[in-house]
C-alpha cells in the first residue's frame, strides 16, 4: 500500500535534540504516512512496566546499556530532565578493555580474542565485586585464584601435518631431503676447491717470482699477502696442496658412492682462511635449513624413544585464564579512571544528582532506586549499589534499591503496556495535524516521554529600524576621510 496504517511508539535517548526528532516525524508522516507517533525513552518504559501497586511514583533510574549510562530522576511519575546524567560508558567500553586485558596476557592468541567472544566472556563469567580492592586482596592468594579462576577453551585443530603422512611418504620425503643436502655438499666442495686452487695459483705465481730473482716484486707480493719469509709461503702451499688434494678426492668418492658417506653428512666447516675468501649466504642458510633433517638418518646418534621429552597439550596452549579480568572489564562503571576516562563514576554521578535536591525529595528518590538495562545484569551490582547508597546517605536512612525482572526486554514490555493501554486515548499521541501545525519536532509528553521544550526563536528587530539603518550609515560616512581611515 506504501503506507503504515497503524499507529507507533518509538524509543528514543534522553533530552533528545528537536532536530532528531524533527527528522524521525518527517520520515513516518511524509513517507509512510503514519497516523501518529508517540516518542518514550527506553528505562522510562522499563520503569513504567516493573510498577508495581505499593511502588511511589518517584524513584532514580539507572539505566546503563551498550553505549553509555544514564541517571535519571523521576518525580511524581514525570521525568526531571534538568537534573539527568549521562557517563559515556557501558557494555561496549568494557568489552573493549577486557580484550586488550587479554591480548596483553595472550600475546600469541591475539587473533583469536575477538570482540565478539569478549562479550560472550563478559555476559557468562564476570561480575561486581562489592568492594572491589578486598576482592583484588582474595584474588591474590593461590588457593582461593584455583577455586574461583575460569578457563575458556579457545577453538584448536589437534591434526599436524606430520600425522597424515604415511610411512612410505615419510620415508620418500627423508630420501628427497638426503638427496637435497648430498647435492648441496658437493656443490660447496667443488666451490671450496676452486677457491682453494685459485689460491693456490697465486701462491705458486709468488714463490715463481723468487725463483726467478725478481726480489723486488717479490717482496711486495709477501706484503700484499700478509706474510713476512718465503718460509712463511713454503708452509701455506704445502698446507693448501694437501687440502686441495684431500678435496679431489672428497669428490671422486662421492661420484663413484651413491650412498650417503656419514663423515661427510654433516656440512663442512671451511679451514680458516688469511685472505679472507668469501663464503655464499644463501649456501649457509640452505645448509642450517637442512642439517637438523639430514642428522635424524645418523645411525649413532640415535636415541632410545624413552628419552626425555616434554609433553606439549595444545588443548592446554588454547586456554584462557580469567582471573582477576573477570572484576576488572565491569568494574569501569564504577571507576571510568580506570581505562584513562575523566569521569565520575556511577556512584559519584548519583551523589551529584541526589545533591541537586532538598533531604526531602532525596529521601523520597532513594526509596526507589531501579536498575535496568543490558549492562545492570551483571551478578553482584545490585549489592554495590546498596553499598554505594550505604555510604552517602545519612547514617539510619531508609533506601531501596530494585532491579528490572528482564533488564533487556523491560523497555519492549513497558512500550507495549503504554500502547494498549493509551491506544484510543489522544495523550502522548502526535498526530498529523499535530505535525503540521506545530512541526517536526514537537512532542506531547507523557508518563514515560522526555520533557518538550519549544524552539525558542529570536525575536526580530522592528522594519521602521531597519530602514533607518541605512540612512544613519549615509549620514556617519560623510565626513573626513582621515576619520573613515
Amino acid at each position: 500500500q506504501g503506507c503504515v496504517d497503524h499507529p507507533i511508539v518509538l524509543t528514543e535517548a534522553v533530552c533528545n535534540p528537536l532536530y532528531s526528532r524533527q527528522m524521525m516525524s518527517e520520515l513516518l508522516f511524509e513517507c509512510y504516512q503514519v497516523p501518529k507517533v508517540s516518542y518514550g525513552v527506553d528505562s522510562l518504559y522499563s520503569f513504567y512496566h516493573n510498577r508495581r501497586q505499593n511502588w511511589p511514583s518517584s524513584g532514580l533510574v539507572i539505566s546503563s546499556g551498550y553505549q553509555c549510562t544514564h541517571i535519571l530522576p523521576v518525580l511524581e511519575g514525570r521525568l526531571d530532565a534538568k537534573n539527568c546524567k549521562r557517563i559515556n560508558l557501558g557494555g561496549c567500553q568494557a568489552a573493549v578493555y577486557l580484550q586488550r586485558l587479554l591480548q596483553l596476557k595472550y600475546p600469541g592468541h591475539f587473533a583469536a580474542i575477538t570482540l565478539s567472544r569478549m562479550e560472550e566472556i563478559l555476559h557468562e563469567h564476570s561480575y561486581i565485586a562489592e568492594d572491589y580492592i578486598e576482592e583484588l586482596q582474595k584474588w591474590r592468594s593461590p588457593e582461593y585464584y584455583e577455586n574461583n579462576v575460569h578457563k575458556m577453551q579457545l577453538p584448536f585443530s589437534n591434526k599436524l601435518l606430520g600425522s597424515t603422512l604415511t610411512s612410505e611418504e615419510k620415508q620418500e620425503r627423508r630420501q628427497q631431503q638426503l638427496r637435497r643436502l648430498q647435492e648441496l655438499n658437493a656443490r660447496r666442495r667443488e666451490e671450496k676447491l676452486q677457491l682453494d686452487q685459485e689460491r693456490l695459483d697465486r701462491l705458486l705465481y709468488v714463490q715463481e717470482l723468487l725463483e726467478d730473482g725478481q726480489m723486488d716484486q717479490f717482496h711486495k707480493a709477501l706484503v700484499e699477502l700478509n706474510m713476512d719469509s718465503a718460509e712463511e709461503l713454503q708452509s701455506y702451499i704445502n698446507k693448501l696442496s694437501l687440502s686441495v688434494e684431500q678435496a679431489k678426492q672428497k669428490i671422486l668418492q662421492a661420484e663413484v658412492n651413491i650412498e650417503v658417506d656419514v663423515v661427510d653428512s654433516k656440512p663442512e666447516t671451511p679451514d680458516l682462511d688469511p685472505l679472507g675468501s668469501e663464503q655464499s649466504l644463501e649456501d649457509v642458510e640452505s645448509i642450517n635449513e637442512f642439517e637438523p633433517l639430514f642428522a635424524e638418518e645418523q645411525p649413532e646418534v640415535e636415541k632410545p624413544v624413552a628419552a626425555v621429552q616434554p609433553v606439549f597439550n595444545l588443548a592446554e596452549y588454547h586456554q584462557l585464564f580469567l582471573g582477576t579480568e573477570r572484576i576488572r572489564a565491569p568494574e569501569i562503571v564504577f571507576q571510568p579512571s580506570l581505562i584513562g576516562e575523566d569521569q565520575a563514576g556511577i556512584a559519584e554521578t548519583m551523589q551529584y544528582v541526589l545533591e541537586r535536591y532538598p533531604k526531602e525529595q532525596q529521601a523520597i528518590l532513594v526509596q526507589n532506586v531501579f536498575l535496568t538495562g543490558g549492562n545492570t545484569m551483571y551478578p553482584g551490582l545490585k549489592a554495590r549499589v546498596q553499598k554505594e547508597l550505604l555510604e552517602m546517605r545519612p547514617f539510619q536512612s531508609s533506601f531501596q534499591v530494585h532491579l528490572a525482572s528482564s533488564p533487556v526486554l523491560d523497555a519492549w514490555y513497558g512500550a507495549r503496556d503504554w500502547a494498549v493501554e493509551h491506544m484510543t486515548r489522544e495523550e502522548g499521541w502526535i498526530t498529523r495535524k499535530d505535525y503540521e501545525e506545530k512541526g517536526g519536532e514537537y512532542l506531547k509528553e507523557h508518563c514515560a516521554s522526555n520533557v518538550y521544550v519549544p524552539i525558542r526563536l529570536p525575536k526580530q528587530a522592528p522594519r521602521t529600524a531597519e530602514a533607518l539603518a541605512p540612512s544613519r550609515v549615509l549620514t556617519s560616512s560623510t565626513g573626513n576621510p582621515c576619520e573613515q581611515a
